[in-house]
């Protein structure tokens, strides 16, 4: 994490409304934007993606958080949906037609699978490559316009080679994706490895508080203009000023937390290896040599998401270790200040989608890494009694 970037999630507000001092941009609360005159009009909503005309479209105060995602992602331009999946779907359906084919490579969120499910009755098609150390070129297909990735992977927290795998799609003219919300763009920047667009939750770390829901897509202007016309202003999921505003906010501490949750999440993976109920710890720190060149050029620190495997993996077991928790909540999401724990095994899949008997994944939060241990001791404690 550099001061650059500090500086730009930091950085006060200087659009229309700073004159006072203002170091927050203003809530711009309004649906629509009235002009002095009909040819105005006219003429700003032909490029509604560059006036502030209907908030379906833009509106200043999400244009502001916009401007400093892009700047984090050393993007060109930026668009905010309601939530990540609004980002996620504006991008397969707003960039994909009938009779292509997209590539999703690594383990990836169950919804966006769920969403390529569903286009497959507009006939677009889809594979997974769940290995991310799997041969991409084997399946690529004549077809394929779209490789889609998340590094680290949604689970398993897998790593994929970003660079060769940007230069692979390059050469045969597919453009790639990637979900970066993992890592934030503070620990991981795609767009500098060669992706072509990148996804997020905002959701997640960069919201931080669990309070609001949004996503974003970052990229070249060109794409996210294209994507502003087919996937944005048509589809309707789009971001509220307010929204924004809570977005602004958890920017503005994003450093400092990624900072603590990451020294939590370092000191809990270190805990979990040293356990002998369990059989195997999930994340890039536990899995890789930190001086390895996967790691040391893509990523600049690591995020609190971890996950881990017991031995003799049931549901029953996991349902014993999670409930005896008091500190790690029982929830779905991640990237709030708020420790959370959840499993993809069921009763009847005791395997759970990611074929891992006994995977558990916690969220590290801010309480510090002493609280969180003894939490944990805890539920070690009940799988003995």
């Amino acid at each position: 994490m550099n001061d650059t970037d500090r500086q730009i999630c930091t950085g006060p507000w200087d659009g229309p409304g700073s004159e006072p001092g203002a170091v927050a941009p203003p809530i711009y609360q309004t649906s629509l934007f009235a002009k002095p005159s009909f040819a105005e009009f006219v003429r700003q909503q032909a490029a509604e993606h560059e006036n502030f005309v209907y908030s379906r479209g833009s509106n200043p105060t999400v244009a502001f958080l916009e401007e400093r995602l892009a700047l984090l992602e050393r993007g060109e331009t930026a668009k905010c949906f309601a939530s990540g999946m609004g980002a996620i779907g504006a991008v397969l359906a707003g960039l994909l037609r009938s009779g292509e084919h997209v590539l999703f490579v690594n383990t990836i969120y169950g919804p966006t699978l769920e969403l390529a499910d569903h286009l497959e009755r507009f006939g677009i098609e889809h594979t997974v490559l769940a290995d991310p150390a799997g041969d991409v070129a084997e399946h690529i297909r004549a077809n394929t316009a779209l490789i889609y990735v998340e590094s680290p992977g949604t689970m398993l927290m897998k790593v994929v080679d970003l660079p060769g795998l940007a230069a692979l799609a390059r050469e045969r003219g597919i453009r790639t994706v990637m979900d970066n919300t993992w890592s934030t763009p503070l620990f991981q920047k795609p767009l500098a490895a060669g992706v072509d667009l990148v996804v997020h939750s905002l959701t997640k770390y960069i919201g931080g508080h669990s309070d609001v829901l949004g996503g974003a897509v970052i990229g070249s202007r060109n794409t996210v203009d294209e994507l502003f016309h087919r996937g944005h202003q048509l589809f309707g999921a789009v971001m509220s000023a307010l929204e924004a505003s809570l977005v602004l906010r958890g920017l503005r501490t994003l450093p400092v937390r990624m900072e603590q949750h990451q020294h939590n999440a370092l000191r809990v993976i270190d805990y979990l290896r040293a356990r002998s109920e369990v059989l195997a710890v999930h994340h890039p720190h536990a899995e890789h040599d930190p001086d390895e060149e996967l790691i040391t050029t893509q990523f600049s620190g690591f995020s609190g998401l971890v996950s881990f495997e017991l031995r003799q993996g049931t549901f029953e077991r996991v349902s014993r270790f999670v409930d005896a928790l008091t500190l790690f909540r029982i929830g779905p999401s991640w990237g709030g200040y708020e420790s959370l724990v959840t499993s993809p095994v069921r009763p009847d899949d005791e395997s759970g989608p990611v074929s891992r008997p006994g995977l558990i994944r916690l969220s590290v939060g801010l309480e510090g890494a002493r609280s969180q241990l003894e939490d944990l001791d805890r539920g070690f404690a009940a799988l003995a009694g």
